[in-house]
């Protein structure tokens, strides 16, 4: 019996060395495995070194203007472009036909900023020229790319922009009536130029409401003379307000009117 107990003991010993080792194997083939790794890890960090020479002090700047620039991005192409007038008549469009969320604000939006590249491809084109070609030749200064970069755009507002609202800025900013447009500060222009897109966008909206408006009249007039009073006439109108846009083509007639009003 005694044997038998010595011959367990000395079994389990020999299996919790066996087992010890393994473990030991296990985790030195780990620590060789995760010393020598295949795909380095690359370390990024922001300092703040003394410049060396004024070329390093001009880079830091150009880099400083560039995020400024990406971070108005959004509100300039908003604000200074022809983006606000199209979005605005495409959203009176679809409320004007009544088909709630057909087409969906993505598609519209995507159209619209779609739109606006075209429309506003031959000033991209006359800045990339004049003034982004020249400044990475290093032909102009930074203050010079800035200056030719806003002509065409500044040009492009004035056209699209009223007098009166010129003139309501400039009174509100106390400043005197300039003999030249090149007087009109860029700060008394973009709120003109925002204010007369939104009134020819309202104006637009309203010239579309018109013959859907008359749709929903006859419709509604026809049922309540038959005696239908308790069916919706918009249930009824809304077939008749699709049919009669796709007739019309009434996607080529608005985007036309669209573009060549910038013209």
């Amino acid at each position: 019996m005694e044997a038998i107990i010595k011959w367990n003991f000395a079994g389990k010993k020999t299996k919790s060395l066996i087992l010890l080792i393994v473990v030991f194997v296990v985790i030195l083939s780990l620590n060789q495995v995760y010393a020598e790794p295949t795909i380095p890890i690359p370390r990024i960090g922001i300092t703040f070194d003394e410049a060396e020479n004024p070329q390093q002090v001009t880079t830091s700047l150009q880099i400083l203007l560039l995020l400024t620039i990406l971070s108005l991005a959004p509100s300039i192409l908003i604000m200074m472009t022809a983006f606000t007038r199209i979005i605005i008549v495409l959203s009176f469009l679809r409320n004007a036909i009544a088909t709630q969320q057909t087409p969906p604000t993505q598609v519209l939006i995507g159209l619209a900023l779609f739109l606006t590249f075209f429309v506003m491809s031959p000033i991209a084109s006359e800045i990339n020229q004049n003034a982004i070609q020249p400044y990475l030749a290093e032909e102009i200064t930074d203050a010079q790319a800035i200056e030719y970069a806003m002509q065409p755009v500044r040009k492009f507002m004035f056209r699209q922009t009223r007098e009166k609202d010129l003139a309501l800025f400039l009174e509100m900013s106390n400043s005197e009536l300039p003999e030249d447009l090149d007087e009109i500060s860029t700060i008394v222009l973009i709120p003109a130029f925002i204010i007369s897109e939104l009134k020819t966008a309202f104006q637009l909206g309203f010239i579309l409401f018109i013959p859907f408006i008359i749709l929903d009249m006859v419709v509604a007039s026809t049922l309540m003379s038959m005696g239908m009073m308790m069916l919706p006439p918009a249930m009824i109108s809304l077939p008749f307000k699709i049919l009669l846009f796709v007739m019309v083509d009434g996607w080529n007639i608005v985007i036309r009117s669209l573009v060549t009003g910038f013209n």
